[in-house]
């Protein structure tokens, strides 16, 4: 496939680091907020929806399942669609689907509608928005880009602490019916976040008729760059990468889902049971800042896959612990340190993948990890209850759930350590905001080689180029 991108970031500009990307990251932070916490604030209809139809929990539920397959599983056609027509508009149409798939809801006469409404195009809506998001975040932001991967992140836990009692009080004062249509007007506020997503321009080219015509000429004869490109699997790290992070999502989301069963389980009331995902989401909050901040330093960003891997092996190594929890005590001190670890993978996950491909295929990589990670997001909850349904003990899922966290961990750990690591001799595979082009010339060149290159008066000129890991090469 091919074609041209509308506002695909200009190679001569640089991530500005601050100014308008505060805005873009604000708007990150609220559809970022939307994406993972409108399908789990939607359950709080579920009692509603069931007298209303007749049907079951687990009828139910699978708009919450469908609405993340969405989210996920359409990474590809999002990835095709911002190469095509650029992250405004996508983001834009993305905001008018979410908000008219919950308006269309709301006149629902059976559960089918409801998922085809509320989970195929509110989903649909929701990942036109997500996606596009943290690929202009990533124009954006350079320097400063883990601190900002975090914040964004943060808006995760911060709206699924705002939505659940909004749906609530929604609930009771209106219906589900009323709820899901106040719901809809809420999300029309994607519209405005995608309106936040200025395109990057470039510097302003000379007005010499002649030197337009030559620009204009390059750009003819530039070939076009694909809608989707597979090429970043021919990317060991983004291998990697892929297979961990689908083992991951594998574990990673049982425990929340699990939760509150597991201390009803035990004899504890509703109120006290639902208390645990507040502290979980609470402690979330403040860890995805926290750790971004960490992430972006100066000695531990050029180690950031190691700080993700560690990350992943102590929400794992959590939830084994949690298994042999037996009072409730235990488990607010597993939500704790589970709330702190799972923050610091979502605010690490996106910034890994970032600094492994780079800007200019980050859009066909997220993607294609999202797409990977959807069928690992649909078998996972559902086989971690099969497994409950067979043993009839919550401690054999936690075990699954974190002997999978932990494997992924290892996977993602020792593949980079073994697989990646250069040869003294051997260039840096990846550096930032598409580098490798430049590396690759710089090393076609002889050992102290030089190469001579013109301005349009013809004077020679001299320019010293940096490179991540080695000392200055200089053209002359």
């Amino acid at each position: 496939m091919g074609g041209a991108v509308v506002d695909d970031e200009p190679s001569d500009v640089k991530a500005p680091d601050g100014g308008w990307g505060w805005a873009v990251l604000a708007g990150g932070f609220v559809i970022t907020g939307f994406s993972y916490a409108f399908p789990k604030a939607v359950s709080v209809f579920f009692k509603e929806l069931i007298r209303e139809f007749g049907v079951g929990y687990s009828d139910c539920a699978w708009i919450s399942s469908i609405l993340l397959a969405m989210l996920y599983g359409t990474g590809p056609l999002c990835s095709v669609l911002v190469n095509k027509f650029g992250c405004r508009p996508v983001m834009m149409v993305g905001g008018l689907f979410a908000s008219l798939g919950m308006i269309l809801a709301s006149l629902a006469t059976s559960i089918i509608h409801i998922y085809l409404c509320t989970g195929v195009i509110t989903g649909l809506g929701l990942a036109l928005n997500f996606q596009p998001s943290l690929i202009m975040l990533n124009r954006y932001f350079s320097e400063k880009r883990p601190l900002a991967n975090g914040l964004s992140a943060a808006g995760s836990p911060v709206a699924l602490c705002c939505l659940s009692p909004l749906g609530q009080v929604l609930q009771y004062h209106y219906g589900w019916r009323g709820g899901f249509l106040i719901l809809g007007g809420l999300l029309l506020n994607c519209c405005a976040c995608g309106a936040l997503m200025r395109p990057l321009v470039g510097p302003k080219k000379p007005q010499d008729q002649e030197l337009q015509a030559v620009d204009q000429a390059e750009k003819k004869a530039k070939p076009q760059k694909k809608l989707l490109d597979f090429s970043v699997f021919k990317d060991r790290g983004f291998l990697i990468y892929a297979i961990a992070a689908s083992i991951m999502v594998l574990g990673l989301f049982v425990p929340p889902v699990f939760m509150v069963s597991y201390a009803k389980e035990m004899g504890n009331e509703d109120t006290k049971s639902a208390l645990l995902l507040t502290i979980l989401g609470f402690v979330d909050i403040f860890a995805r800042p926290t750790c971004g901040l960490i992430a972006g330093m100066k000695w531990v960003r050029p180690r950031c896959v190691y700080l993700f891997s560690f990350a992943i092996l102590f929400n794992g190594i959590t939830d084994v612990v949690s298994s042999q929890a037996t009072d409730y005590p235990g488990l607010v001190v597993f939500c704790i340190f589970f709330g702190l670890s799972y923050g610091m993978v979502g605010a690490l996950q996106f910034e890994v993948l970032m600094a492994i491909v780079g800007t200019k295929k980050f859009s066909s990589a997220l993607g294609l990890v999202l797409l990977m990670e959807a069928i690992a997001v649909l078998v996972g909850p559902p086989g971690a209850g099969r497994l409950l349904d067979t043993t009839h003990n919550y401690m054999h899922v936690f075990l699954l759930a974190g002997c999978e966290v932990i494997l992924a961990s290892i996977v993602i750990c020792l593949g980079n350590f073994l697989c990646i690591k250069k040869k003294p001799d051997e260039p840096e595979a990846h550096l930032e905001n598409g580098a490798p082009a430049e590396m690759e010339k710089l090393n076609s060149l002889p050992e102290g080689g030089t190469t001579e290159s013109e301005q349009p008066d013809g004077d020679i000129f001299t320019v010293t180029v940096f490179v991540y890991g080695h000392s200055p090469v200089r053209r002359d």
